[in-house]
């Protein structure tokens, strides 16, 4: 299973815990990463996920964030394939680095892409070309849940 993480999922432990949603999606996201360690799931970066890294201004998060680079099978450099795509997810109202994370996403087959974005979760299940998906909802999509 190939998962791919946008930066505000990356960056979801960092937020407010006080607050019921963002625990929550909190927990699944590191139970999504502890997949990635114990190698139940491939994890997908990309060079957009490079650029907001390094533009995080807190040093401990970005290098904590960095780190997942180094666990990724497999890295997607933005070429003018996966620009043309992001210009065409663009044209559904979806911003240009979530267009591009989506472009990086789907260029590198992932089963699905993880967000705690709720517009573009919105905006993507309309397009409908891409498993989009919460931390929480992931979780169940990896581990099958539904299935039964």
């Amino acid at each position: 299973m190939q998962i791919y993480l946008d930066m505000c999922c990356f960056n979801r432990p960092y937020d407010d815990q006080t607050q019921a949603r963002i625990h929550l999606e909190t927990g699944a996201k590191l139970l999504l990463q502890q997949k990635v360690k114990d190698a139940e799931c491939d994890l997908i970066w990309s060079s957009v996920l490079d650029f907001e890294c390094k533009n995080n201004p807190f040093e401990e998060r970005r290098h904590a964030i960095l780190q997942w680079r180094w666990l990724a099978k497999t890295v997607v450099m933005i070429d003018q394939e996966i620009i043309a795509q992001a210009k065409a997810f663009e044209t559904h109202g979806i911003g240009k680095f979530d267009a591009l994370h989506v472009a990086c996403a789907m260029s590198s087959q992932a089963n699905v892409f993880i967000t705690t974005d709720d517009r573009l979760i919105k905006k993507m299940r309309k397009i409908g070309t891409l498993a989009t998906m919460l931390p929480g909802e992931a979780i169940a999509f990896v581990e099958n849940w539904y299935e039964n």
